[in-house]
C-alpha cells in the first residue's frame, strides 16, 4: 500500500502537471464546483456500508450481495435526483455549462456499487496488492483519457469523461480479481445492523468531506471558479504527501486494528507505531514544500499558477495534523467510537466556514491560515479520542513523535543554513535553486535517519541498514 500509495501519488502528480499545461485554472474550478455537490451525496451513494463490512467480525456472500444491491438503488435514484436538479443548480451559480457536467458526472453513482463493494472484499481480506495494481490501472486509464481530450480542446469535458472511463475500467478489473459476483439480495436485520454502522461511518466521511469542501464553496460564490483552482491546487498539493504515506497506510491499520478491536494492548503499539512511522516517511516532505513552494510552482506549473505558491507554503506547516488526525480515524473505526468522531467533524466543520470567511479579507494566504488553525484543532481533538478509546496518554503520543520530529527540526535548519547561501538563485534560476535545495535536503535527512542515535528508531534504522548494505543480515549469536 505505501508504495503503491507513492506510485498513485507520482503518476497523479506528473498527470495533473500535463493537464494543468493543457487547461486553465477555470477549467479544474468548474470542475471542484460541481464536485461540491457530486462528492457530497457520494456518501449517501455508498452508506459507508462497505466500510462496515471491513470492520464486522465476520461477513458473508450474502452480505456483499445485499450491500451491492442497496447501494444499486440509492445509485439510480441520486442520478435521477441530479438530472431533474442539475438547471436549478446551475441558475444559482449563473453558469448554464454546470447542468451538462453534473448530468453526465452524477452517472458515476450507477457504477459505483459495481467497484466498491468487489473493493470492499479485497480490503477485508487484506488483499492490497491487487488492490493497489487496480488503482494504478484505474488512474492510467482515467488520466489518459483526460489528457487526451484536453490535447483535442475539450476543456473541462475531458476531465468528467476521465473519471468516467476510469471508473468503467476499474469494474471490469476488480469484479473478477476479487471472485465477487454481481448479486440482488436484502435481509432486514443484517440490513439494520451493517447500515447502523454504516450510516454512521458515512454521517463522518460527509462531514469531514463537507468541512473540506467548505472552502472551494466559499471561494467560488465570492471569487469565482479562478480562485477556486488557484486554491485548490494548493490544498490538493499539500496533501499529497499525507495521501501517499498516511492514506496509504490507513487501510492496513484500520483492518489490522478491527481484528484486534478487543486486545486494547496491540491496539496501543498498532496505533503509536504506525503514527511514528508515518511522521518519519511524510513530514521531511512538508518540510521541503515550505522551502520550495515558490519555486515548485512557477517551475512546475508556469506563471499563471504562481498565486498558489504561497498558500501552499502556509498549508505545507499541517503537515504533522494530517498524520494524527488520518491515524486516529483508524482508531476511531475500528473501535467503532465514530457517534464522538462525528461531533468532532461537525464543530471542525462550523469552524472551517468561520476561517474560511475570516481569511477572505487577507486573500488566499488568509484563508490557507484559517485552514490550518481548523486542523490542528482537529489533530487534537482526533488524538484525545484514540487516545481515550485506547486507554492510552498524552505521554505515549510524545514518545512516539519525538524520533521524527527531532530528525525534521535539523533537516529545516539544514535547510535554512543551505539557503543562507544560494537565497540568490531563486529569482535568477529557480530550477537550480529547487533542485539543490530537494538534493541537500533528502542527503541530509537520509543520512541523519541512518546514522543519529534514537531510541523509538533503531529497528526502523536496522532495517534499511540491512537492505542497503550498510549492516550484515543476520547478526551472529
Amino acid at each position: 500500500m505505501f508504495f503503491g500509495g507513492i506510485g498513485s501519488q507520482a503518476l497523479g502528480f506528473i498527470f495533473g502537471v500535463i493537464l494543468a499545461r493543457l487547461l486553465v485554472p477555470a477549467d479544474f474550478g468548474a470542475l471542484v464546483t460541481i464536485q461540491i455537490f457530486t462528492g457530497l451525496v457520494g456518501y449517501i451513494a455508498g452508506g459507508g456500508m462497505g466500510q462496515a463490512l471491513v470492520q464486522a467480525r465476520t461477513a458473508s456472500n450474502e452480505d456483499y450481495q445485499m450491500v451491492f444491491t442497496l447501494q444499486l438503488i440509492i445509485g439510480i435514484a441520486i442520478y435521477a435526483g441530479f438530472f431533474m436538479l442539475s438547471p436549478f443548480i446551475a441558475h444559482w451559480f449563473d453558469n448554464p455549462l454546470y447542468s451538462s457536467l453534473l448530468r453526465l458526472s452524477a452517472l458515476s453513482f450507477v457504477l459505483r456499487p459495481f467497484v466498491n463493494v468487489p473493493n470492499s472484499k479485497l480490503f477485508r481480506e487484506m488483499r492490497f496488492k491487487e488492490n493497489t495494481f487496480i488503482s494504478l490501472f484505474t488512474l492510467l486509464v482515467s488520466s489518459l483519457t483526460s489528457i487526451t481530450l484536453a490535447w483535442h480542446g475539450y476543456g473541462v469535458w475531458s476531465l468528467v469523461w476521465g473519471g468516467l472511463a476510469g471508473s468503467i475500467a476499474g469494474m471490469f478489473i476488480v469484479i473478477p480479481v476479487s471472485g465477487w459476483k454481481p448479486g440482488l439480495r436484502l435481509n432486514g436485520p443484517r440490513a439494520r445492523e451493517l447500515a447502523r454502522y454504516g450510516f454512521t461511518a458515512s454521517s463522518n466521511d460527509l462531514a469531514v468531506y463537507l468541512r473540506g469542501q467548505t472552502s472551494n464553496f466559499i471561494l467560488s460564490h465570492q471569487l469565482g471558479t479562478s480562485a477556486v483552482g488557484l486554491f485548490n491546487k494548493a490544498d490538493s498539493l499539500s496533501q499529497m504527501p499525507n495521501g501517499m504515506i498516511s492514506g496509504a497506510v490507513y487501510h492496513p491499520v484500520f483492518r489490522a486494528l478491527s481484528k484486534e478491536q478487543d486486545n486494547l494492548d496491540k491496539s496501543r503499539y498498532l496505533y503509536f507505531r504506525a503514527l511514528s512511522l508515518v511522521v518519519l516517511y511524510g513530514l521531511p516532505f512538508y518540510v521541503g514544500l515550505w522551502w520550495l513552494a515558490d519555486p515548485f510552482i512557477l517551475v512546475v506549473y508556469g506563471a499563471k499558477w504562481q498565486a498558489s505558491a504561497q498558500p501552499l507554503g502556509i498549508l505545507a506547516l499541517g503537515g504533522l495534523f494530517f498524520a494524527i488526525e488520518n491515524q486516529s480515524g483508524a482508531v476511531a473505526a475500528a473501535q467503532n467510537q465514530l457517534g464522538i468522531e462525528l461531533r468532532i467533524q461537525l464543530v471542525s466543520w462550523a469552524l472551517m466556514a468561520l476561517a474560511v470567511y475570516s481569511g477572505l479579507h487577507f486573500g488566499l494566504p488568509g484563508v490557507a491560515w484559517g485552514l490550518l488553525c481548523v486542523y490542528a484543532f482537529n489533530a487534537a481533538a482526533m488524538s484525545w479520542l484514540a487516545q481515550r478509546s485506547l486507554q492510552a496518554r498524552w505521554g505515549m503520543l510524545l514518545v512516539a513523535l519525538k524520533p521524527a520530529l527531532v530528525l525534521n527540526a535539523l533537516l529545516f535548519a539544514s535547510l535554512l543554513l543551505l539557503d543562507h547561501f544560494i537565497h540568490a538563485l531563486m529569482q535568477g534560476k529557480p530550477l537550480i535553486y529547487m533542485l539543490s535545495m530537494a538534493a541537500a535536503g533528502a542527503v541530509t535527512y537520509t543520512l541523519l535517519f541512518l546514522f543519529m542515535p534514537l531510541s523509538g528508531l533503531r529497528d526502523e534504522q536496522a532495517t534499511w541498514k540491512r537492505k542497503i548494505g550498510l549492516q550484515p543480515q543476520f547478526q551472529p549469536k
